[in-house]
């Protein structure tokens, strides 16, 4: 059996007024990033709206794509990048992400880490993330290193910038086959 596994970074933009208004200063296509385990996207994790009707209840969720945010908003655009890791990075991986899993009501959503992106200053408190921090967390402290700048600096458009990354679909979520 080979080391060589694959992890799943998904990127997508609902059209929120949530998404309207971080895109308006991004000019991003994407402001919202999610980390999977498997290509079918069943195993991934985020943070983000903890119920689909409230957007300022925020923080660690296991995202749902045909029960969950997403299936509210079917129009929901992405892009979704395949990143090969070792066997051994996937299990340090997964025992971080068990940390949140484990402990996931103490950790809220970082909306002022999304305003410190704006002013290019780090703003983080203990058990408070955003989305694309989150997912630079996972990978920094598995030891996977894709830029020189710390996790609370992150963007989702990063993700779509790194040269490590293999785009493997681009379009609609809800057309999202997995062959």
């Amino acid at each position: 059996m080979s080391d060589n596994r694959s992890i799943y970074i998904l990127l997508t933009n609902t059209g929120t007024l949530f998404t309207k208004v971080i895109q308006g200063y991004t000019k991003a296509p994407y402001n919202h990033a999610s980390i999977s385990f498997d290509r079918q996207l069943t195993e991934l994790y985020s943070f983000g709206r903890k119920h689909p009707n409230n957007p300022l209840n925020g923080g660690f969720v296991k995202e749902d794509l045909k029960n969950g945010t997403f299936s509210k908003y079917p129009n929901t655009t992405c892009v979704i990048y395949e990143l090969q890791v070792s066997e051994r990075e996937v299990v340090k991986m997964k025992r971080v992400l068990h940390i949140f899993i484990r402990s996931d009501r103490k950790y809220l959503y970082n909306i002022l880490g999304v305003i410190g992106i704006a002013l290019k200053e780090p703003v983080e408190f203990s058990n408070s993330y955003f989305c694309s921090q989150f997912v630079a967390e996972i990978l920094e402290r598995s030891g996977i290193k894709l830029w020189n700048k710390l996790p609370a600096l992150v963007t989702p458009d990063d993700f779509r910038q790194s040269e490590k990354l293999d785009l493997i679909y681009e379009g609609k979520l809800s057309q999202y086959k997995y062959e």
